[in-house]
């Protein structure tokens, strides 16, 4: 009896994990920068950011010097952020440190 009241503890414990705001198991997220060259129309852009967002992913800045932005996002969004910019030549990297050595 003892070992099925434990047993049974065990499985609710688990299941409320899943209930619980900010426990998820959601997909890791990669940080990244896309960047579209000067010609892309902005809806292009805002598109792939609305997409970002809606798939749990985060605008992380937006930049003014270049048409583009950095994002953390699930890679499988990413791929279609990347299919739909195909026709606009977008850019998708890994957001890394670069050094510049002499």
């Amino acid at each position: 009896m003892l070992f099925a009241t434990k047993l049974t503890s065990l499985a609710l414990l688990t299941i409320s994990l899943f209930a619980i705001p900010g426990v998820s198991t959601a997909a890791p997220q990669k940080s990244v920068i896309v960047s579209y060259p000067d010609d892309t129309p902005n809806d292009v852009v805002q598109k792939a950011m609305d997409a970002i967002k809606k798939a749990g992913g985060t605008i992380t800045h937006e930049y003014n010097l270049i048409k583009g932005f950095a994002a953390k996002a699930p890679a499988q969004v990413l791929v279609t952020v990347q299919a739909w910019g195909n026709d606009y030549h977008a850019v998708i990297e890994e957001d890394q440190i670069v050094n510049a050595n002499n």
